[in-house]
């Protein structure tokens, strides 16, 4: 199979995976106890024409099919519905928050990338003193949850030694980089550990392998030996971990971004999974699934351009 139609199967069988995580996400909410007009309603008493007025308004007499193909078509362009919370179009209230996460995100997977494979690459390559205190920091690393490193890392360096704000997002781009960096931190910390974990022992299973032995007897050099043939051949097995990587990010910065009061869609999801807001949970819900199988996407798309051993398709390789 060539390359192209591995994309081109793996886009439509993400397109395929959406349309019914869509489905699933928009039929939560009649799976949910009570009726949604009384959601709607926040728990006051209403007359009948009142109700009958809110079905009405949100379609909720509807066959469900319909309230659902309508609802996808919405999306399809961009409209995700009104607020119920905050009285206002869903997509204002996304473009207004999803900068803080997406740069929080980002923050986090930079730094996960470059110390997870840093640490890694030194443990495995190093070993002795080194790999022993790498091994320590990581077993602390991964055991620590991100809303405890939060909760250590802002009563350390927010409240007592007053290096970085306790909370908020900051208004400028250097001043969201200095609001954001403990939450990032926080964020990451887990992940940097787990990284560092997989690239270590990925490397030293092919310091092991025969090609290793053959190309250091050729005479390369030892700088060579790890990055061509030790490094390389373990980065296939470190990409697989990036939709993992990816879906700990999402779920986790709801708890980081409350703990910050980042003011982004994770501290949002909460808000309105609490306030019964389905409108913006259907949204947020929608956002973060698409955002890691896109992810996934492109780890199977660079997984076979980094290890053409990895099949393309039954049968077939990437070579």
């Amino acid at each position: 199979m060539s390359f192209l139609r591995f994309a081109v199967r793996r886009l439509a069988e993400m397109a395929a995976t959406l349309l019914c995580a869509s489905f699933v996400i928009f039929g939560a909410m009649y799976l949910a106890p009570g009726n949604p007009a009384s959601f709607l309603l926040g728990g006051r008493s209403a007359s009948p024409e009142a109700l009958k007025a809110i079905n009405a308004q949100y379609h909720l007499d509807d066959p469900f099919a319909e309230q659902y193909v309508r609802w996808l078509g919405q999306v399809l362009h961009g409209d995700f519905g009104r607020s119920i919370t905050y009285r206002t179009d869903v997509s204002r209230l996304l473009a207004d928050r999803l900068p803080s996460t997406l740069l929080l995100i980002s923050m986090a997977l930079v730094l996960v990338v470059v110390l997870g494979l840093l640490l890694g690459w030194i443990g495995a390559v190093r070993g002795g003193g080194a790999d022993a205190t790498i091994l320590v920091t990581t077993t602390f690393a991964i055991g620590t949850p991100s809303f405890v490193a939060a909760v250590l890392l802002q009563g350390l360096f927010a409240v007592k030694l007053h290096w970085f704000p306790t909370g908020g997002s900051g208004d400028g781009p250097l001043d969201m980089l200095w609001h954001l960096t403990l939450p990032a931190i926080a964020l990451a910390l887990y992940l940097i550990g787990m990284l560092a974990r997989v690239t270590r022992a990925s490397m030293l299973d092919v310091l092991g392998q025969e090609h290793v032995t053959v190309a250091r007897s050729r005479g390369v050099s030892e700088g060579q030996v790890i990055r061509r043939h030790v490094f390389r051949n373990a980065l296939g097995t470190v990409l697989t971990t990036g939709g993992l990587i990816v879906s700990t990010l999402l779920v986790c910065t709801v708890l980081v971004e409350s703990a910050f009061s980042v003011g982004g869609i994770g501290q949002l999801l909460e808000l309105s999974t609490t306030t019964k807001d389905f409108p913006t949970v259907q949204a947020i819900s929608l956002i973060m699934v698409g955002l890691f199988m896109t992810v996934n996407l492109l780890v199977d798309l660079i997984h076979p351009l980094v290890d053409p051993r990895v099949s393309l398709g039954p049968g077939r390789s990437a070579a």
